[in-house]
């Protein structure tokens, strides 16, 4: 979707859940008890309310909050089946990956106090696979669809998308201990996660690909070069095409990020080291974390790197890395710079008119950072005014 009239809007998915709906939604997921009546209703009702803050916000691009999802990655826990979670003492069992281990080395003080999020000890409740994987989601999954539909109904929209997990994050928190090695395991966790890749699809959404490990899995690798992560991560980006077959392009977006946790973030990958693996997936618009003292600066990478062809950069102009609320003018203005960045590295229209695409409005978006659902819950007034700076007219 473009426009060469304004540049659109949008969002990275999920967003904060109402409090009453929450500890439901975790009660199910963690198999405790719930009320099984009301949780269908109250879901329904407020993916519904969602969707239509979202489009009083003035977005063009909606989705359903992931309001059904404990986590953008967690959720698929419920939709595989082929592993087992075990429990272990502190101490015992292989070490959790973290997002921050590189920062922890650097910056251990900081880290000593944080415990659970950078999983600075060991944790329990690990998820092994021990058997083929299957996808067994297929219920949640039209509920999603079905919910969805019914908030899109009475509304205009120009596009609603719906996000799902990769096999490259998805590794990171399932052990393999059934595939004889990473490429086959990544491949069985594609082939899997292909079924609600297509049904999303096939309903009429957007599909967007959530891989924030694509960027933040360097961090979980603290003794790999930047020639061995790019390995590493280019396989992970084939088990992802393979899984997006025969899906068209122009109905898949990527999103990417660091992880988006508050932190140091100094050993983050820069852009520049990756880029190219980011444009290797098989989507027709990359979202890309932007928003923060640490990659806002990274637009600079588009000065020299050719995009794919028409393809639609989304970057992230309002976050929550502080709780400063942004003034609208400056969510407005944000990244001026790295539209016209963009817009040089394309071929100059041959005629006054024509090509048209080309227009750097219709080539770059405006959206909010990805981490609302659960940073927005800690920072209400912040979260409230987001969609409308975001949506602020150029």
């Amino acid at each position: 979707m473009r426009s060469t009239d304004r540049i659109l809007t949008t969002h990275a998915g999920a967003l904060p859940r109402p409090k009453d709906l929450w500890p439901m939604v975790v009660a199910k997921a963690s198999g405790q008890p719930y009320d099984r009546q009301a949780l269908p209703a109250r879901l329904k009702g407020a993916v519904a309310e969602a969707v239509r803050k979202q489009v009083e916000c003035g977005l063009d691009s909606v989705n359903d909050g992931e309001l059904s999802k404990t986590s953008f990655t967690s959720y698929v826990r419920e939709r595989l089946s082929g592993f087992e979670a075990r429990e272990h003492k502190p101490g015992e069992g292989p070490k959790p990956l973290s997002i921050m281990s590189r920062d922890m080395r650097r910056f251990s003080e900081y880290f000593a106090g944080k415990g659970g999020f950078g999983w600075a000890g060991f944790r329990a409740g690990q998820v092994f696979c021990t058997g083929p994987l299957k996808y067994v989601g297929h219920a949640a999954l039209r509920e999603d669809l079905d919910n969805f539909k019914a908030a899109l109904q009475g509304v205009r929209v120009a596009e609603a998308f719906l996000p799902a997990n990769t096999p490259g994050t998805i590794e990171h928190w399932l052990r393999n201990e059934h595939y004889a090695g990473d490429e086959e395991f990544l491949h069985a966790i594609a082939e899997a996660m292909r079924e609600e890749y297509k049904a999303i699809v096939d309903a009429g959404f957007l599909l967007q690909i959530d891989d924030p490990d694509l960027p933040d899995g360097w961090q979980m690798y603290p003794e790999m070069s930047v020639k061995e992560y790019r390995k590493y991560a280019t396989l992970r980006v084939d088990a992802l095409n393979h899984a997006l077959r025969d899906i068209p392009r122009e109905r898949i977006r990527l999103h990417v990020c660091w992880g988006s946790f508050h932190g140091p973030h100094q050993n983050d990958i820069p852009l520049r080291d990756i880029i190219d693996i980011i444009f290797r997936v098989r989507a027709s618009s990359y979202s890309i974390e932007a928003s923060n003292p640490v990659h806002e600066h990274e637009w600079e990478v588009f000065e020299k790197v050719k995009p794919p062809k028409d393809a639609v950069l989304i970057p992230g102009v309002v976050g929550h890395c502080c709780d400063f609320i942004e003034h609208p003018e400056a969510a407005r203005t944000s990244w001026a710079e790295p539209t016209a960045a963009w817009a040089r590295g394309w071929e100059a229209p041959r005629s006054p008119g024509r090509n048209s695409r080309r227009s750097p409005k219709a080539r770059v978006w405006r959206a909010g950072d990805c981490g609302r659902g659960t940073r927005g819950r800690r920072s209400a007034p912040k979260e409230r005014s987001e969609g409308r700076r975001v949506a602020s007219r150029p």
